[in-house]
């Protein structure tokens, strides 16, 4: 009997010390100590970038950034068939009412966000194209405030308004966006649809990526898989220190998780231009291009498809005083090989008006060298 009393005690030791032994365990790889805790909250506060998303430093910049986006709202005068001038006619309307083709005013939003405190904001320039009325909803305001153009660049799509408040007004501060490394954590925040503030996360998915939308060629977009929806155009994306890295502007309608925003890097050596002057000087060639298609290629008698052929010179162009004709094949600029027309374009937009360049075409057959001086584009 005294036996057994001893083996079960021996037992229960046995237990008891797996037991303890299981606690240490959970403890020393499941919890942590407040005072650890603390120090990884220390950390996060001190190196953001380095903030799992499970910390509160996304909460914290979106506190803080949110009083700085605006909704912009704007309405668009009516449009006419141009074939029609007596759509213009206020008789015609009086006594027919309104005539296919010719819409009522129409209302537009998008997103913006304040850069200074005395009320200049930034947004892009497709979200106020053509609007003859334009008001902006800030944090803290009963009503809309009316804003006014201060510039706008359509090439760029970027515009400048202005809203004057009776107080000083938060406002964002723009990063550095060649910093960015593709993988980084990013913020959005616009207005999608209406729905104001709306805030979505996503990391940088690529950088400098060129695209065309709607007959406009952007060369130079950071990609995010970060949601962007109609709405949110002219809001700000901003990096894990709360600094705008760039502008959202638009949404790959056929994909999920593709958007588009314009860097800094391409808003900060223009701004000061657009506020001062309001318009941005672009040189300007004065042709329109196409690609070189394998057909054309073997029609004209060239190698391969690189270049870019000129559909059109525009009259009076710096092209048309240069002697450039329609059915030319840009090969070279100042020595340096043509693959596309987009090549043409970027190449041009690096330079300054009045600046000359050499640009080898192909011409019947054979190549010459024709020297170009650079003029300023006219306003779109």
């Amino acid at each position: 009997m005294r036996w057994m009393l001893v083996v079960v005690a021996l037992i229960a030791f046995v237990a008891g010390g797996m037991f303890a032994g299981g606690n240490a365990l959970v403890r020393d790889y499941f919890y942590r100590e407040p005072e650890e805790t603390e120090q990884l909250s220390l950390l996060a506060q001190a190196a953001p970038d380095q903030a799992v998303m499970g910390s509160r430093a996304i909460v914290d910049i979106v506190d803080q950034a949110s009083p700085a986006v605006v909704k912009i709202d704007t309405r668009v005068p009516a449009t006419v068939r141009e074939w029609s001038p007596l759509f213009n006619d206020p008789f015609f309307r009086e006594f027919f009412g309104t005539p296919p083709g010719l819409a009522p005013s129409r209302r537009g939003m998008g997103s913006g966000f304040l850069f200074s405190p005395d009320g200049y904001i930034l947004t892009n320039e497709h979200v106020i194209r053509g609007a003859e009325e334009i008001t902006v909803t800030l944090t803290g305001f009963d009503a809309p405030l009316p804003a006014k153009v201060i510039g706008s660049d359509y090439d760029l799509d970027l515009a400048v308004l202005k809203v004057d408040a009776p107080k000083k007004l938060s406002y964002l501060r723009l990063g550095d966006s060649d910093q960015v490394r593709v993988g980084e954590w990013v913020i959005a925040i616009g207005n999608p649809y209406g729905l104001d503030h709306t805030v979505t996360v996503g990391v940088v998915s690529a950088k400098g990526r060129p695209v065309t939308i709607e007959g406009r060629y952007y060369d130079n977009l950071l990609q995010t898989d970060a949601s962007i929806n109609p709405g949110n155009s002219g809001g700000p994306l901003l990096n894990l220190r709360g600094e705008v890295i760039a502008i959202n502007t638009a949404v790959n309608a056929q994909a999920q998780g593709i958007g588009f925003a314009i860097p800094t890097s391409t808003v900060r050596p223009v701004l000061d231009e657009l506020i001062k002057t309001g318009r941005i000087s672009h040189a300007w060639l004065g042709v329109q291009l196409e690609s070189v298609s394998p057909e054309l290629a073997h029609y004209l008698g060239l190698k391969n498809t690189a270049g870019a052929f000129v559909r059109v010179v525009v009259p009076n162009s710096p092209a048309a005083a240069a002697g450039l004709k329609p059915g030319d094949v840009i090969l070279e600029l100042d020595g340096v090989r043509v693959e596309n027309p987009e090549k043409v374009i970027r190449t041009i937009r690096t330079r300054k008006v009045g600046e000359t360049m050499e640009i080898k075409v192909y011409r019947e057959g054979r190549t010459r060298d024709i020297q170009v001086k650079l003029g300023p584009k006219p306003a779109q």
